[in-house]
């Protein structure tokens, strides 16, 4: 049994689009839970009939995610952004994939949906440097042996960066089991700020970040002028 787990902050403009893609999903036997950061919209009222919890945790992707793996009833863990859809067929491939392998966790390759002609270009950077690297990113819906998560003890209580702390952990035990087939994450940000600006802004995050700036500091750079 896998629970898909939805950090959610403001999302009801995606919030449906998001939970009926995974109706099949849910119908198989599988949970989904969304955990609301104090959204001032309708998030919470939309996703009530489409997923099995909708709790409210302290605001913050690391600490809803920690949230909603407390209340999980899964084997497995999947932890998905609300503008990023599942691939078909991604419950049998994880399962699967992690018996298979022997791996205990891992991710998807990812594709940036939207009109820009650098979108391809950016997903394959990405998918290319988790392989060598061993990171994964928070678009490429990270999923995770339950009784390993809590073992680690979640993610690390950071702003931004949390993905990047909960890889480092993870590879310690293994490195990820890499699924070639596709989530879908929407370009949406990368359009709104400018792509090539979001490029050298994310890269110049995580440069500060593995040179040991403050999770604190670079999460007010990337939110600044989103009211986050």
């Amino acid at each position: 049994m896998l629970s898909v787990i939805i950090p959610v902050l403001n999302e009801a403009s995606e919030i449906r689009a998001a939970l009926l893609a995974l109706q099949a999903l849910r119908a198989a036997g599988n949970e989904i839970i969304v955990a609301d950061g104090g959204s001032g919209d309708a998030t919470r009222d939309l996703a009530r009939d489409l997923a099995d919890a909708v709790i409210d945790a302290p605001r913050g992707r690391a600490m809803q995610m920690n949230a909603a793996a407390r209340d999980a009833r899964g084997d497995i863990l999947v932890f998905l952004h609300a503008d990023t859809a599942l691939p078909e067929g991604a419950a049998p491939m994880i399962a699967d994939g992690l018996a298979a392998s022997g791996k205990v966790w891992g991710r998807f390759d990812v594709r940036i949906a939207g009109a820009s002609a650098w979108f391809p270009v950016i997903g394959f950077m990405m998918n290319w440097r988790s392989r060598i690297t061993g990171i994964a990113t928070g678009d490429q819906a990270i999923f995770v042996r339950r009784a390993l998560f809590e073992e680690i003890g979640g993610f690390p209580p950071l702003p931004l960066m949390e993905d990047i702390a909960l890889s480092s952990r993870l590879k310690r035990r293994s490195r990820p089991l890499c699924l070639r087939a596709q989530a879908a994450t929407s370009g949406r940000r990368w359009e709104r700020h400018g792509v090539l600006r979001t490029i050298a802004l994310m890269g110049w995050l995580r440069l500060r970040y593995f040179l040991g700036a403050s999770a604190a500091d670079l999460a007010r750079r990337y939110y600044r002028g989103e009211g986050k």
